[in-house]
């Protein structure tokens, strides 16, 4: 990404990192593989020939053109190009290139639409066109995606299927409209059901258009009566079939399909007019009821156009456009004027006089457009008084037939635009658009590609796999040395520990082999620094024996426990080498030790390193970095290396979706408020106080705790206090609080009960009820009290706030009070008006919180930026923009008070 962002165009710094990123593009995530996907497509595009450059010789023979050699070259005849006479060599694809299509091609099957149309859109262009429809499939499958996904998608295959249409033919009831379909969407499938037809399918397609034009959707059927026109333009065998279809529309009594059926016929007819003077007199006749301009103006140029098919009826349309000249639309006056120019010059006897009225209306219209072409035309048809003759550059310009026009498709200039980019998406190049390189005339030099691998790099491990993979799989000369073994290794045990590893399941058998040979790998490196070291003079006899004795229990703990599966007849056999190898191992240790600068370790009782504990320091490999325990007593360092602020936002982060979670806050962070809910001298004597303990109700996680206290005010006992006949809006719940069976005089009961409010502030109202009377009551909460506090980190923060933005956002100013200028009083001030927790934020005079409705589970996000010493801007993300209007005015009169 970062390559794509500051040097895209430096292809020379991929050639050596080319294979590295197709062998491990199917381990990368998943965002990552579409940057590294559309950065190779550019790549390939300058590096390698187009592999459909000799698309006709692969046709007539493609096992030779693959796999011809030099002397079947010679023989083969040349072949001329209409430009220049070219010798075309049979195409052999570059195995680079190869590997690239290879490796791409499983992400077909991937779960990301994005990573699915960045495989596509590079198999669309850089594979050979016999390999490209395997990605139809793919695609065929995103459309049963969201409307978003099917969208993006289906303008590519728009783009595709006027190339390659045989790719998506077998698919073609998979672009069939649902009713159910946006318009956007129902445009594009039509898009591709045209691109789609030829003379063996037309049939069927003719026939689903011929339904969709029913359709209530406007758009819809004009995009539908767009696509017969377009299908009559490409196949001429159903031409006059369309044309008598849509002029059977001509009587349809809905005017815009009227109306655009005249303007794709107006084009239709320029291919034959001669043929279709009926159609044009029918059409002629529709001026009096097509009441859309544009209709109207499609069949006056078409009168005018070919006047001469219909000498008779001409005249009289236009004297029928003069009388309705002043009311008409300014499309429809342009077009009365040219058929009142073209009708002077070809019947000049029968429409002189109206062409001059024509003309003098147009000529104090307020349109300067028509005012202009009315002069224009008079100067250039109207006669001369001395000569009277016409001039011949009116004619010429009048008379002239155009040629008749193409119904083209929209998508058809979008094709040099890289499939699957927003450039490609919006029809004009975007910021940082990337242009797809085109092919060389010539391949570069492949050798760039080639990375020499240092000896002292080499993994001799690998080359022992290889041999392992060749052999069975319960193999009795696994033992014998081999390239990876030293002297002094033990093959009975590795051969053992092979097969019991391997044995334990397919799904760990790739895992414990490479950590047997990381672990294999550090016995070697161990061996050889031992070696060297025995050389030179030791330095570390004098050493502490309690510190090396430390440094063995602490390997030793931090082994992983996957060395126990060894057998018992295996550590019998290899203890005494463990115990020489045990001694040598603690000198390098200490060695090593006093090279670099260690922290000083607390004090701890010492322990004497065991056998097993040395044998599974030695086959620890870095693969098992993440299976380590926290030692009880840590070792402390004299300087600092992360800040504690850090390591509270550290702290925070999370890579799953638990940060959501709510978490229970400790009730001396409840907002305090005590709300009334029976007065004593309304209950006699029974008094009921009620606070929210914003503490997650056990019973039911939608509904909202709320704590009742009750109080016997009088002289008597009250008996069987309970709730009854709850009378709540549609979706409340209510969860009643045990009964009470006696409460005596001048004593306290606290009770718990749960109420769903359904993410609203109205009230729930019930009944509290003694053994004598009955007291109608109700329990309103505040909007604060309807969530529970979710904690995040700041970049989860954000991440949130930028997908609830434009109308799920409420921003307003708001005059903080001269007390409240302490970050802990603004923060108690907030949390005591919401039960929400408080994200850690990095920005100075910037405070932000996150909660959740109880019900819903709805993310409610506010931030308050200080501006000056009193005022400050308050905002408020959140789908339920009526709790986030009530949770705005709360904080507001919370800090301002």
């Amino acid at each position: 990404m970062a390559f794509e962002e500051v040097c895209p165009e430096r292809i020379d710094l991929i050639h050596k990192n080319y294979r590295k990123l197709c062998n491990l593009l199917i381990d990368v995530e998943e965002w990552g593989q579409v940057v590294i996907i559309n950065m190779l497509t550019r790549y390939a595009r300058t590096q390698f020939l187009n592999p459909n450059q000799n698309e006709s010789l692969l046709e007539e023979n493609p096992e030779k053109a693959f796999y011809g050699s030099d002397d079947d070259e010679g023989n083969k005849e040349e072949k001329t190009e209409p430009s220049s006479v070219v010798k075309r060599k049979p195409y052999i694809m570059d195995p680079d290139h190869r590997l690239l299509l290879r490796n791409t091609k499983p992400l077909l099957q991937s779960r990301n639409a994005a990573v699915v149309m960045a495989v596509a859109q590079l198999y669309f262009h850089l594979a050979p066109k016999a390999e490209v429809g395997v990605i139809a499939k793919a695609l065929v499958r995103l459309l049963r995606s969201h409307s978003e996904v099917q969208f993006v998608v289906l303008q590519n295959v728009a783009t595709m299927s006027i190339k390659r249409r045989g790719m998506f033919e077998p698919y073609l009831k998979s672009f069939y409209i649902r009713s159910t379909d946006p318009t956007q969407i129902k445009i594009l499938k039509l898009e591709v059901l045209t691109n789609l037809a030829n003379e063996t399918n037309i049939s069927i397609i003719l026939r689903e258009f011929q339904t969709y034009i029913r359709s209530m959707d406007k758009d819809f059927v004009a995009a539908s009566i767009q696509a017969i026109g377009r299908c009559a333009t490409n196949i001429g065998k159903v031409r006059d079939t369309c044309l008598n279809g849509l002029v059977q529309l001509l009587s349809n009594r809905d005017e815009l399909v009227v109306a655009e059926s005249v303007v794709v016929i107006k084009k239709l007819l320029q291919m034959q007019p001669a043929q279709h003077s009926e159609i044009i007199k029918h059409m002629a006749k529709l001026t009096d009821n097509i009441q859309v301009p544009m209709a109207r103006a499609s069949i006056l140029w078409l009168i005018g156009e070919y006047c001469e098919h219909v000498p008779k009826i001409a005249p009289d349309v236009l004297r029928k456009m003069a009388k309705s000249f002043t009311n008409e639309e300014d499309i429809v006056k342009l077009q009365t004027i040219n058929l009142a120019a073209k009708l002077y010059l070809t019947n000049s006897k029968q429409t002189k006089l109206l062409t001059q009225y024509v003309l003098n209306l147009a000529k104090y219209d307020q349109n300067y457009d028509i005012r202009d072409r009315t002069r224009f035309i008079r100067q250039l048809i109207v006669p001369t008084e001395k000569s009277g003759a016409l001039s011949k550059h009116a004619k010429k310009l009048f008379l002239a037939q155009k040629p008749a026009p193409i119904l083209e498709s929209p998508f058809k200039d979008r094709d040099h635009f890289q499939l699957g980019s927003l450039s490609h998406l919006l029809n004009a190049k975007a910021v940082g658009y990337q242009e797809l390189p085109d092919w060389p005339e010539e391949a570069p030099d492949p050798s760039v590609r080639n990375v020499e691998v240092p000896e002292w790099t080499k993994c001799p491990s690998r080359e022992k796999r290889k041999e392992r993979e060749e052999k069975p799989f319960y193999s009795d000369s696994d033992g014998e040395s081999g390239p990876t073994e030293s002297a002094d290794s033990e093959p009975e045990s590795v051969s053992e520990s092979e097969s019991g590893e391997s044995s334990s399941g397919s799904g760990t058998g790739s895992e414990s082999e490479e950590e047997e040979e990381e672990s294999e790998d550090e016995e070697e490196s161990e061996k050889e620094e031992k070696k060297k070291e025995k050389k030179e003079e030791p330095q570390s006899e004098g050493s502490d024996e309690s510190d090396r004795d430390q440094r063995a229990s602490a390997k030793g703990k931090k082994t992983p426990v996957r060395t126990s599966k060894k057998s018992a007849s295996e550590e019998s056999s290899s203890e005494s080498e463990s115990e020489s190898e045990s001694t040598s191992e603690e000198d390098d240790e200490e060695e090593d030790e006093k090279e670099q600068p260690q922290p000083e370790p607390k004090k701890k009782r010492p322990s004497v390193p065991t056998k097993q504990a040395v044998k599974q320091s030695k086959e620890m490999s870095l693969l098992d970095l993440d299976d380590f325990s926290v030692p009880s007593a840590p070792l402390t360092t004299s300087g600092s290396i992360v800040s504690s602020s850090l390591v509270t936002d550290l702290e925070g982060l999370s890579l799953t979706d638990t940060s959501l979670t709510p978490t229970v806050i400790s009730p001396i962070f409840s907002s305090g408020r005590t709300f009334e809910l029976l007065h004593r001298m309304t209950g006699e004597g029974l008094s009921m106080e009620y606070i929210f303990s914003r503490q997650p109700f056990t019973l039911d996680q939608r509904m909202v705790s709320v704590q009742i206290k009750i109080s016997n005010n009088t002289e008597s006992e009250v008996r069987n206090i309970r709730t009854s006949e709850p009378k709540l809006l549609s979706g409340m719940r209510m969860q009643e609080f045990q009964e009470i069976e006696s409460l005596p005089p001048g004593e306290n009961a606290t009770v718990l009960m749960g109420i769903d409010f359904c993410d609203s502030t109205q009230a729930a109202n019930f009944q509290l009820c003694t053994h004598t009377r009955q007291f109608y009551v109700s329990i309103q909460p505040p909007v604060g009290e309807l969530m529970l506090p979710v904690f995040m980190s700041e970049n989860e923060f954000k991440k949130e706030q930028g997908k609830l933005t434009g109308m799920n956002e409420i921003a307003e100013r708001l005059s903080v009070s001269a007390k409240y200028q302490s970050d802990h009083v603004i923060v108690q001030r907030i949390t005591s008006a919401a039960n929400m927790n408080r994200v850690p934020c990095g920005a100075d005079k910037e405070y932000r919180f996150a909660a959740k409705t109880v019900s819903s589970g709805t993310l409610v996000l506010v931030t308050l930026t200080l501006k000056d010493a009193t005022s400050a801007l308050l905002t408020i993300n959140s789908e339920k923009m009526v709790i986030a209007t009530m949770l705005a005015k709360d904080i507001v009169q919370a800090l301002a008070q």
